[in-house]
């Protein structure tokens, strides 16, 4: 889908990586810009596979890896003259440092009228909070969806960086449609990407119902009724249960014999405390997967609540083809899950070690000598491995 597009790209950790992955799978050819000499911190960053972050081989397959000094003169010349045939720069620093490098999108513009770029960050490029360190949490905390759980009476740390990746999602979004632009017009685009704007305008339906000043409403979203909620299960487990339409919630009345429920659906599950003993005793008669399979049989939109122990034996994981691994390479046989059913790359290239495309991509785009490369490689401007 995106064959022919190149994708200069600064960014490093989650949402920017992420980014780039989706339109790698989709078939840019994405160049990782990785200063020296460590490169993106996820690398680094526990836990490991083989010596590697676990979360920089999950957000950079396919791509290609340059390492320079970005410190140094000679180093931005090179990415500039990168960006200057780029169809997209993606970054990821604070408001300001890429001006500093001389890589900004007005810099690149002037020799690159039709870039389109991105620059992502959590609070944006400009507002209060622009120059402030950020990640994920500290964006869901300041979004409103870390209010306070009114069963736990208190705000639930959240297991996935969902900010991170729904940002990474936003960001691929506003690129694709950014190049639809670009061909239909010829004009490029400057992105704005923040991660608090992501996760706000998730919150929209809660902000109108404060703005009307039905605050306690809004509160109420979400909230644990009979019919929507987390049950434990015999076996000590737990089952999800969203019957939110009345069809599933009569279909599980039926399907457990107590037709006398069907009209109770509404009810807050903490207003009738009798009421939310008998559902809970319910679901402790039987185990998870005999929930689960009930739910399959009546539809009723019941499923068993996974955990890392069991998350991969979910068929719906080999049923979607979701899963792949490196087929070669210093990762070879490491797990890889699909972005979308549509990549263009049918297997995988394997994350790219740090600096391993250097030369060919100065040979080929800048046409670098060997001579050339040797010398800079040797007073530490560029890294990798001269073939």
């Amino acid at each position: 889908m995106l064959s022919g597009i190149t994708i200069l790209d600064f960014t490093m950790n989650m949402p920017g990586p992420y980014c780039s992955m989706r339109l790698a799978d989709l078939g840019a050819t994405v160049i990782k810009v990785e200063t020296l000499p460590l490169g993106d911190p996820q690398r680094a960053q526990p836990p490991l596979i083989n010596g590697t972050g676990a979360g920089f081989l999950a957000l950079n397959r396919n791509k290609k890896s340059i390492a320079l000094n970005l410190r140094a003169k000679e180093g931005k010349e090179l990415a500039f003259g990168l960006a200057r045939q780029a169809d997209v720069v993606l970054e990821s620093y604070r408001p300001g440092v890429m001006k500093l490098l001389g890589l900004d999108y007005h810099a690149i513009r002037r020799v690159n009228p039709a870039i389109v770029y991105g620059s992502i960050t959590g609070y944006g490029q400009r507002g209060p909070l622009s120059q402030a360190g950020v990640h994920d949490l500290n964006v869901q905390a300041q979004s409103g969806m870390l209010a306070n759980d009114p069963e736990h009476h208190r705000p639930l740390l959240p297991r996935v960086p969902v900010s991170d990746y729904a940002t990474g999602i936003y960001a691929a979004e506003q690129v694709c449609a950014a190049l639809v632009q670009k061909e239909r017009q010829g004009i490029g685009a400057f992105l704005d990407i923040a991660a608090i704007d992501v996760m706000a305008s998730w919150m929209g339906q809660h902000a109108m119902l404060i703005a009307e000043g039905r605050g306690r409403e809004a509160e109420k979203l979400g909230q644990k009724q009979l019919m929507y909620g987390m049950y434990e299960t015999a076996d000590a487990r737990f089952v999800a249960f969203a019957a939110v339409e009345e069809k599933f919630w009569v279909n599980f009345c039926h399907a457990v014999g107590r037709e006398d429920w069907e009209a109770l659906s509404h009810l807050d599950a903490w207003s009738v405390a009798e009421l939310q003993e008998e559902v809970r005793s319910l679901f402790l008669t039987r185990t998870q997967s005999e929930w689960h399979e009930l739910g399959l049989e009546v539809d009723c939109c019941l499923t068993a609540v996974e955990e890392m122990d069991t998350l991969l034996d979910n068929p719906f994981w080999h049923g979607r083809e979701l899963l792949s691994a490196q087929e070669k390479g210093e990762w070879a046989n490491i797990l890889q899950v699909r972005t979308t059913m549509h990549e263009t790359n049918e297997h995988f290239s394997p994350p790219p070690t740090l600096g391993a495309n250097t030369f060919d991509i100065l040979r080929e785009r800048l046409h670098m000598t060997d001579r050339q490369l040797r010398a800079y490689e040797a007073v530490g401007l560029i890294g990798g491995a001269l073939d």
